[in-house]
């Protein structure tokens, strides 16, 4: 073969290389989405028209994660004026009732923005209060509760509360269980979200027992005191048929596995009339269970078990990381944990200074929803958020795990398992 035959056959190559190669190009720029970062971005530049911004637009509405809810209108009427990235960002979610989520705020600017999302959900919820009694949605328009126990089933029961204060969390929730066929209902006649509390505790054997619901906690402030639920009223309006006891507790303090019962030593304070040993006795004839009493934490309002620990099983937990818990309720924990022979799992938590919200429930990742094989675990946009997610993926192996953003609910003070009521 010749000299100029090679190079011919170099050159011819070289030619279809860079063919293809411009075929490539052209095929991503036609057929392939640029990331929605770089869009928003666009929509950023000042030497676009608004015009040029309007289109860019139209392309980020037709992305999955917005999936067209940036209305027509809004498009047509846009302005980039003086706004930079959050104000844009809000401004678009506002306006089109688009909530800035977790994956939205970090798809389009890279960072999870809770400080955005407080902000939009506050916006709606005075939106709500501040609608006349006959134009707001009234409880009636609630689906009601259809109390019933059917063996081998779980239900999760929420007050009907939640769903007209926190609409879209509440329908984030119940999307999740619809997903995994998770049956569920809306409890009639609360005050407020925090059902767990107030509702019967089920014995591993079926017995619903109403225990006194008058906490301390609640004393001293009017509008909270109003918000007191009356069980009585509350398990006749519902149906439920249940033994009623006059020991003051919450069910946020009692978690039940195999035979065992965890309760904080709040107990104690909330029935101080009554002799420790035969406090312990009766709570263990009436839930059928062995009781392990841990210590609650001093700045905890409730004293709640169920913010500090949740069984795996019989003889292990998880807990709130015991490095860096106080000296006090670690010690405490590590005195219970070698009494009764637990084996104790480390999750993360954090508590964020919220002088706006100074009995929020941000951090708290073991106040989870658990229910069949199914778990609803909440997340905080943090680095955090991971490790709670690998620590119950390898804790539970067997299980679902979903995760949630519960952000305006938490901020009130708790999270899914106090908003919930799971029966058999």
């Amino acid at each position: 073969m010749s000299f100029e035959s090679i190079i011919g056959i170099i050159a011819s190559l070289i030619t279809i290389f860079l063919a293809v190669k411009g075929a490539i190009i052209v095929a991503r720029k036609w057929f392939l989405k640029p990331p929605m970062s770089t869009l928003f971005t666009q929509l950023l530049n000042q030497e676009l028209t608004d015009k040029e911004r309007r289109e860019i637009l139209k392309k980020l509405n037709s992305y999955d994660l917005i999936n067209n809810r940036i209305k027509e209108q809004y498009i047509q009427n846009f302005a980039l004026e003086n706004r930079k990235q959050e104000a844009l960002l809000f401004d678009i979610c506002d306006s089109n009732d688009i909530e800035p989520t977790i994956e939205i705020c970090k798809n389009l600017i890279g960072n999870n923005m809770p400080s955005l999302r407080t902000k939009y959900l506050e916006k709606r919820q005075n939106k709500k209060e501040s609608i006349p009694p006959t134009v707001s949605q009234t409880i009636d328009s609630v689906e009601p509760c259809k109390f019933s126990v059917e063996s081998g089933v779980q239900i999760v029961y929420m007050s009907e509360l939640l769903k007209s204060k926190y609409p879209e969390t509440c329908n984030r929730l119940i999307r999740i269980l619809e997903k995994h066929s998770v049956k569920y209902a809306f409890l009639k006649g609360t005050k407020d979200i925090w059902c767990r509390d107030y509702m019967p505790i089920q014995t591993e054997s079926g017995k619903f027992i109403q225990f006194k619901y008058d906490p301390s906690y609640l004393k001293g402030n009017k509008e909270w005191e109003e918000s007191r639920s009356d069980v009585k009223e509350v398990c006749r309006v519902n149906g439920i048929d249940a033994q009623f006891s006059d020991i003051n507790l919450d069910g946020g303090n009692v978690l039940i596995c195999d035979g065992r019962a965890i309760l904080s030593n709040r107990i104690f304070t909330e029935n101080p009339n009554w002799d420790k040993e035969k406090l312990v006795s009766e709570l263990s004839k009436l839930l059928e269970c062995e009781i392990i009493i841990i210590p609650a934490e001093n700045d905890d309002m409730t004293g709640h078990a169920d913010g500090m620990v949740r069984f795996v099983n019989r003889n292990t937990i998880l807990g709130n990381k015991l490095a860096d818990e106080y000296k006090y309720w670690r010690e405490g924990m590590e005195k219970v944990i070698e009494q009764f022979g637990l084996k104790y799992i480390d999750v993360p938590f954090f508590s964020p200074k919220d002088p706006k919200h100074p009995h929020s429930a941000i951090g708290i990742y073991v106040n989870y929803l658990e229910v069949n094989n199914l778990i609803v675990l909440p997340i905080f946009g943090r680095d955090e958020d991971k490790q709670a997610v690998d620590v119950l993926r390898q804790a539970f192996p067997d299980r679902v795990i979903e995760t949630i953003d519960y952000t305006d609910v938490a901020l009130e003070g708790g999270l899914l398992n106090c908003t919930t009521w799971v029966v058999h």
